[in-house]
């Protein structure tokens, strides 16, 4: 386990922030980009895809850096990387032809994509511990497909791993009943997996009075704020200073925290600060 898993369940209860970045592997200068901000201490963690054009280099890069990495499924982009398979290829094709061919796709359990599915996750796994020497201790999805209904009712995240929720959302931002499919889908996830207590996005960068309150937030729960340095206006905000300016003495972790108890356990027994999901 990463040496900030082992973090106390006083030390948790006072709250943490991760900033965690997706996309390390996909190529060389997303890599780069999340490597500067893990060396500024602005990133936390990151995201590794696998079977991409720097997977290779970034699990090297990984280990020299000791980077915390955990796995980023990806179903829709096309690997990038050598691969002598062309039957995973076939069947990373067939899945992202269904997952992007319209925006409720995700939510549809498609029987017939049952063995293309296993077989690509199962490949993902294979292939992180192959580059990187070590299980995934943590998984998320590029473009949160990791939460399909293909993969969630077909149980294919390994158990017992964190894995990423749904984004938090305000009453208001989202509808009643994308709100509730969330909120089940993150029920259904953390039978099997720990999830943190918060999960949001670090855009809009500019909206500062919303970042504050995440921040804040941070103080008595475990949330974590995605991000992608790859985008200009992202890797600005990381690395130019601007992200500590309104943390008000709240710390990033220098690694991803693992959370000891469900959220709803958290907001029970601590008094976790409620956001509608």
């Amino acid at each position: 386990m990463p040496e900030m898993l082992n973090k106390s369940a006083e030390q948790l209860r006072r709250g943490v922030l991760i900033v965690n970045a997706d996309d390390w592997g996909r190529d060389r200068n997303t890599t780069d980009r999340i490597l500067d901000c893990v060396k500024l201490g602005s990133v936390s963690s990151t995201s590794a895809m696998v079977f991409m054009e720097d997977s290779q280099r970034a699990g090297l890069l990984a280990r020299e850096h000791q980077v915390d990495t955990g796995l980023h499924l990806n179903f829709t982009t096309p690997f990038s990387g050598q691969l002598n398979s062309t039957h995973l290829l076939n069947h990373q094709n067939r899945i992202a032809r269904y997952l992007l061919r319209n925006r409720l796709a995700q939510i549809i359990y498609h029987p017939g994509l049952v063995s293309s599915f296993e077989y690509v996750v199962a490949a993902q796994i294979d292939e992180y511990e192959r580059v990187y020497g070590t299980s995934p201790e943590r998984v998320d999805g590029h473009h949160h497909m990791h939460l399909c209904a293909n993969v969630i009712f077909g149980k294919l995240l390994p158990e017992g791993v964190v894995a990423r929720r749904n984004f938090t959302f305000s009453r208001g931002e989202k509808g009643r009943l994308n709100r509730f499919y969330r909120a089940y889908i993150d029920r259904q996830v953390a039978k099997r997996n720990p999830l943190v207590d918060y999960l949001f996005s670090i855009v809009p960068v500019d909206d500062l009075k919303r970042l504050r309150k995440i921040f804040v937030l941070a103080n008595s729960a475990v949330v974590e704020l995605e991000t992608h340095p790859v985008l200009p206006i992202e890797y600005e905000f990381l690395t130019s200073g601007s992200i500590f300016s309104g943390l008000n003495g709240v710390e990033i972790a220098s690694g991803f925290i693992g959370p000891l108890t469900s959220a709803r356990e958290r907001r029970r027994n601590h008094q976790v600060p409620f956001i509608e999901k």
